[in-house]
């Protein structure tokens, strides 16, 4: 049987995008669900397009009932994948998916993490630090934001004219190669595919 991964997204999707097409035809894993916060996320767009099922939810039935859980043990997934999702993840789910839930970040944590940092945020703290360079970080959940146990990273060099967009553009281009490749190297070391 293929090992199934849950991808949690709240905006556009482009990391779920890249996973979805990795898996596609994978001989032994496969994308089962996409689950979402946002109504209005763009990921929903993408999961159709590749006949995925979607679930969204509500703070209340996230942090206050064990729905996801449920779902997501009905569903037998093996791997859960935060692609820009931007809640902290409920005790339930952490204590029923130990070392199963991943996720990625747009800098080289420790720096530039934790709570109110994602997205734009991270890269215009990196501009304002004058780092010299950024990168990704791909590591465990835990119960704080970004501190989990670190499981990969790369990292570009920052030049005297990159721009927000630019730093933007170089992170997301890493993560577009490297995350897919993660999540299968990942599921093949837990002896999951």
């Amino acid at each position: 049987m293929k090992k199934r991964i849950a991808i949690f997204s709240s905006g556009s999707g482009s990391n779920a995008q890249k996973l979805m097409e990795r898996f596609k035809q994978h001989a032994e894993a496969e994308v089962a669900i996409i689950l979402t916060n946002n109504p209005e996320a763009y990921v929903i767009q993408r999961a159709d397009n590749f006949e995925i099922p979607t679930h969204i939810f509500d703070k209340h039935e996230f942090f206050e009932t064990n729905d996801i859980v449920h779902l997501l043990k009905n569903l037998q997934i093996d791997l859960i994948v935060l692609a820009g999702f931007l809640w902290l993840i409920p005790d339930n789910i952490l204590k029923e998916f130990p070392n199963q839930i991943i996720n990625i970040h747009p800098s080289l944590l420790p720096k530039f993490g934790g709570k109110g940092m994602y997205g734009d945020h991270v890269h215009r703290a990196v501009l304002k630090a004058d780092a010299i360079e950024s990168g990704i970080t791909i590591h465990f959940v835990n119960e704080l934001f970004d501190e989990g146990e670190i499981i990969y990273q790369s990292r570009f060099k920052i030049e005297k004219n990159d721009t927000l967009e630019t730093i933007k553009f170089k992170g997301q281009q890493l993560e577009h190669l490297h995350y897919p490749r993660i999540v299968e190297q990942l599921l093949q070391k837990m002896k999951l595919v």
